[in-house]
């Protein structure tokens, strides 16, 4: 065993905002007799876009706020202290490497266009002694065991699927040891409110199929739940196109895309689940998800900024329109088609939208109305609960026609509703006309 150093590592959390699996967190105890960890609720992320809508709406940034909160008691009884500012982090990590004697950053690995920006500022901050460790920690199947040479991702996920599941292992999950009681520092630091961040309070709204609240704790709460207490996994394949209530699908996505939950650890305890009650075709689905989800951050990877241009990664040129006002029918949900004006209404009043959902007001913008599906694509990324960049751009693309379907479909979305909705239930719940 190496032996550690006397300087301070300090853990800079990302979307890895655990404290089970995580490389950035093994790696700073492991090396380091002093660590500290930081977070940054960057003023960036809660400002308006390029088209008008803010970056973090309402709903992710009171998710954000819980997650961290969280975060800062499970790393206390790590006997780590979590600093947080509501600050840009190229602004303060300079001189909280000053202040404690850091001499390694721990982080995890980001690859997209703002993410790198940041990056490079925080460097340029620094001397150039200090070491800045970044991990892949967000997949279920690690880079280091996929492929070097990213150009080689297959763009269709079936071929993808298929050589993963065949060539490539799943890695264990990353144990945490706690570290002695004298690492805690004095925190002065607090964790912004909502208020703070622009928003004023609100309740969850009592049809919320997403009513959970963020941070690691709930989230494996909801893992035991769905998986070994109501064992709702085991029907996971024949729910998962549900609209109403908590229990049609999983709910995992929004504790995965900031990173409270790893993708290893829902692997494994599918596993263990499947050890003591048998495996089906609805516990290999959520493994199927978790597929999906590595492919688009591998498309990601492969195409880099693409992934945000009008033309997709296929650099197609259609005739798309900004129309403001048909935008803003389709987010208020005044269309023309009751189907895709109940999801939009559930998306504004909740931050939740299902999959089922997702695909048929994103393909009736894009295929129906003709909107530039980047300007879907940014709203969807202020509301959703569950945002992930490569999830969100990836999934956009491929409905709007510049991605990865090699179909090019279209959705019907009256046939759709029928299927999905035949008795209007999800309907009449968001479409009922009331007083107040």
């Amino acid at each position: 065993m190496q032996e550690k150093q006397n300087n301070t590592g300090l853990i800079w959390f990302r979307n890895n905002l655990r404290t089970q699996d995580n490389s950035s967190l093994k790696k700073a105890i492991d090396n380091h007799k002093k660590v500290i960890a930081i977070f940054f609720f960057d003023p960036k992320n809660f400002k308006k876009e390029i088209f008008g809508f803010k970056k973090t709406e309402k709903f992710r940034a009171k998710f954000l706020i819980e997650t961290i909160t969280d975060l800062k008691e499970n790393l206390a009884k790590l006997n780590i202290t979590l600093l947080t500012y509501f600050d840009a982090p190229e602004n303060k990590i300079s001189f909280l490497v000053d202040e404690f004697s850091v001499d390694a950053i721990y982080t995890q690995k980001e690859w997209t266009t703002e993410e790198v920006e940041t990056n490079n500022l925080i460097k340029s901050t620094l001397d150039e002694n200090i070491n800045f460790v970044e991990d892949y920690d967000q997949f279920l199947y690690h880079p280091e065991t996929v492929s070097k040479n990213f150009e080689k991702i297959p763009n269709v996920f079936t071929a993808f699927r298929k050589k993963l599941e065949k060539y490539v292992e799943i890695l264990p999950e990353i144990t945490i040891s706690k570290v002695a009681s004298d690492n805690l520092v004095e925190d002065s630091t607090t964790i912004p409110t909502l208020q703070e961040l622009g928003f004023t309070g609100f309740e969850t709204h009592r049809n919320s199929a997403f009513s959970f609240k963020g941070g690691e704790t709930e989230a494996l709460k909801r893992i035991q739940q769905y998986f070994f207490e109501t064992k709702k996994v085991g029907f996971y394949k024949q729910t998962r196109n549900g609209l109403v209530g908590i229990d049609y699908s999983t709910k995992f996505s929004a504790w995965l895309a900031n990173g409270s939950l790893s993708a290893k650890t829902i692997y494994h305890k599918i596993k263990e689940y499947e050890q003591e009650f048998g495996s089906n075709q609805s516990t290999y689905w959520v493994i199927f998800e978790l597929i999906w989800r590595d492919y688009f951050k591998y498309i990601s990877l492969k195409y880099d900024a693409k992934i945000f241009k009008i033309g997709g990664i296929l650099e197609k040129n259609y005739d798309w329109n900004t129309n403001e006002e048909i935008v803003q029918k389709w987010i208020n949900g005044e269309t023309k088609d009751d189907f895709v004006n109940a999801n939009m209404i559930e998306l504004k009043k909740t931050g939740w939208m299902s999959n089922r959902g997702r695909q048929n007001v994103a393909s009736y913008f894009a295929k129906e109305l003709l909107l530039d599906w980047r300007i879907g694509a940014t709203y969807f990324e202020s509301l959703l609960l569950d945002y992930d960049v490569h999830s969100n751009y990836g999934n956009w693309m491929y409905v709007a026609g510049v991605g990865n379907d090699p179909r090019d479909r279209k959705f019907n979305t009256k046939l759709q509703a029928e299927r999905y909705d035949s008795n209007h239930k999800f309907r009449n719940i968001w479409l009922e006309k009331t007083l107040f």
